[in-house]
């Protein structure tokens, strides 16, 4: 993939952006150390691959679209990834009648351990603030600082999501092994 013309660049610490100078291979650089991760994030909430590739370049068609917001971006792994939530959300919302999200990704590929799926389960009918924020830090391994980026809110509020999605999480699973008792 060539950017060229690209107007910014990486500084020392590689993922930072600390200084703006006219070098092509900036969106190049961001794309060869988060495209893969990028795809991933899609791919489980797509209906099939080809949409997760066309949503992936729309994501960098954007950074290439906008180089004067990249030399102020402070986190360019969180702001790839709030692009890609963006432009997910764009896409289901065109649809008519999409498959809801939560039902792509956590579709068991096959029958498991039935704690997995009542986890599965859970995780669904967590509420989507809940669920995104949960994702977001267990799938993607995103910072607390990273997550209140992508979603546009205060870290604390990351914090508050992620403690209330575990403890609805813990509190389902302690009633169904009462149940199955």
């Amino acid at each position: 993939m060539n950017f060229s013309g690209s107007a910014c660049n990486f500084g020392n610490g590689g993922d930072n952006l600390t200084a703006v100078q006219s070098k092509p291979d900036t969106v190049e650089r961001l794309y060869g150390q988060h495209a893969n991760e990028l795809y991933h994030y899609l791919a489980r909430r797509c209906p099939d691959a080809a949409t997760a590739g066309d949503l992936l370049q729309e994501t960098f068609l954007q950074v290439v679209r906008q180089p004067d917001q990249l030399a102020k971006v402070a986190m360019p792994r969180a702001w790839l990834f709030a692009i890609a939530r963006n432009l997910l959300a764009r896409h289901y919302r065109q649809q008519r009648d999409p498959q809801p999200i939560a039902q792509l990704w956590y579709e068991p590929a096959e029958k498991q351990d039935s704690r997995l799926a009542v986890m599965r389960e859970a995780i669904q009918n967590l509420s989507p603030e809940l669920r995104d924020t949960l994702e977001l830090r267990l799938e993607q391994e995103l910072s607390y600082e990273e997550i209140a980026h992508v979603l546009g809110v205060p870290v604390g509020t990351v914090r508050s999501r992620l403690h209330n999605a575990v403890r609805q999480l813990r509190d389902l699973m302690n009633r169904q092994e009462e149940t199955n008792q």
